[in-house]
């Protein structure tokens, strides 16, 4: 029995937040949680939340923006109720996946195939040779070899007038007819002087004006050079930003897409790893697991899946992926190449995430070409979304393990080669030490 503590479940996984309340012997948190007619959510919390620790369990999985928005409403009310600390997990951070696109690097997503560049012309991309003895110098600005010279021919125009051309002497900037500063006619006020060096200053700042409204041509006349990246937002950078502004005091997650999500936090994050539960499934069902071959889907889940591979003393294979877009239709097509020796044994593939399955049914196609018995998916987060189940009855795989990170039931009566297992102790003992002030690191020790 844990005193002094709310577990709070939102409409996302409540089935799960109900095991971690059994294993902790709290009761559930009462809140209302609904919808008014206009679709906005309505959150109340029933109980009394004043000075009290509180942990809220909503997972990313099915309607994200709605479990999101309810989750942020949630912290607030907890925070505006005078909770004394109030922290959210989520088996699944949502918006973990949503890379910085387009990326121009080889094998990652393209939005088209880049334009051909002149080797003499440079871009964003660029990337200039190593000087040495021999080697040809780059080109440089215009061929001149000066920067503050080349500078000084640059014209300074924003698309009003024929641009001002910068000298050398900075004197001539004052004067319309070159003459210097020091002149007799400026010492003694000459107004004629005055009246003329202010109109070259209004001309000078029509010439300069940065106002977009008086060159609307300008806007639309505008085209990115080849290599420019368009700016996208970061999402998951939002999420941290959006958990932290609501009120949580800390977060807690399972097996992040991308680790270095901890790093968008100014609260404290925690993400633990499901590969204890996924090393335990290997020693106690796959028989003669010690001559299986650990398989990494693609090169971004090769460290995860080396990290079993090592613990347990098995083979490990790698499986790396290129989306390259043809010239032909203008569509990315993803070839897959196997690297490591997979013929006449049992695969196991391990990553963190299936959404539409595409992948890793595409890998098992492969070792099964390879000459692979039998195949395995090893998967923390099963969202399984689209066609997923479809395409996962009618592919290689022998059998589909995932944790219930996201609901599963649906899934699981559709699918017959889908086994869930539970994380609930996972996140029931995380809960414990956090609320006590233990250090929870035993859970970082899956080796």
């Amino acid at each position: 029995m844990v005193r002094n503590i709310v577990i709070l479940s939102g409409n996302s996984h409540p089935s799960l937040a109900e095991s971690v309340c059994n294993m902790l012997g709290v009761p559930s948190g009462n809140r209302i949680l609904s919808k008014f007619s206009v679709g906005e959510t309505r959150c109340e919390i029933q109980d009394s939340v004043r000075g009290k620790d509180v942990f809220i369990i909503q997972s990313g999985g099915g309607s994200v923006n709605d479990h999101l928005i309810e989750l942020c409403i949630m912290i607030s009310a907890c925070k505006t109720g005078s909770a004394k600390r109030v922290t959210a997990v989520l088996p699944l951070f949502p918006y973990s996946r949503q890379p910085d696109l387009p990326y121009n690097k080889v094998g990652a997503p393209l939005s088209k195939p880049p334009a051909e560049v002149p080797k003499d012309k440079y871009t964003f991309e660029s990337v200039p040779a190593t000087p040495g003895p021999g080697t040809v110098k780059s080109v440089g600005l215009n061929k001149e070899t000066d920067l503050a010279r080349a500078m000084s021919k640059t014209s300074l125009t924003n698309g009003i007038g024929h641009g001002l051309h910068r000298t050398n002497s900075s004197d001539n900037y004052f004067n319309t007819n070159g003459s210097t500063n020091g002149s007799t006619n400026g010492m003694n006020g000459d107004t004629s002087s005055i009246h003329s060096q202010h109109a070259l200053t209004h001309s000078r700042g029509g010439s300069y004006t940065t106002h977009d409204y008086e060159n609307p041509g300008l806007i639309q006349s505008f085209e990115a050079k080849p290599g420019y990246k368009r700016w996208v937002a970061q999402a998951g950078t939002l999420v941290a930003d959006l958990l932290t502004c609501a009120g949580a005091d800390h977060v807690v997650a399972l097996d992040l897409h991308d680790p270095q999500y901890q790093g968008f936090f100014d609260i404290p994050m925690d993400n633990l790893y499901g590969r204890p539960l996924l090393k335990r499934y290997i020693q106690q069902h796959i028989p003669d697991y010690k001559e299986a071959v650990i398989v990494s889907p693609d090169a971004g889940g090769a460290k995860r899946a080396t990290a079993i591979a090592d613990s347990l003393g098995m083979d490990f294979a790698l499986i790396h992926k290129e989306r390259r877009p043809t010239r032909i239709t203008d569509r990315q097509n993803a070839t897959m190449m196997l690297v490591g020796n997979v013929a006449n044994r049992v695969c196991i593939l391990v990553d963190d995430l299936a959404d539409t399955a595409n992948t890793i049914t595409r890998a098992a196609k492969l070792v099964r070409k390879e000459g692979a018995t039998a195949v395995y998916a090893l998967l923390t987060h099963g969202v399984l979304s689209g066609d997923a189940i479809a395409r996962i009855n009618a592919s290689a795989l022998d059998k589909v393990v995932v944790t219930n990170s996201v609901p599963q039931d649906e899934h699981k009566r559709m699918c017959p080669k889908l086994e869930v297992l539970d994380v609930a102790p996972v996140f029931a003992e995380a809960i414990r030490r956090i609320h006590h002030g233990e250090s929870i690191s035993v859970l970082f020790q899956y080796d």
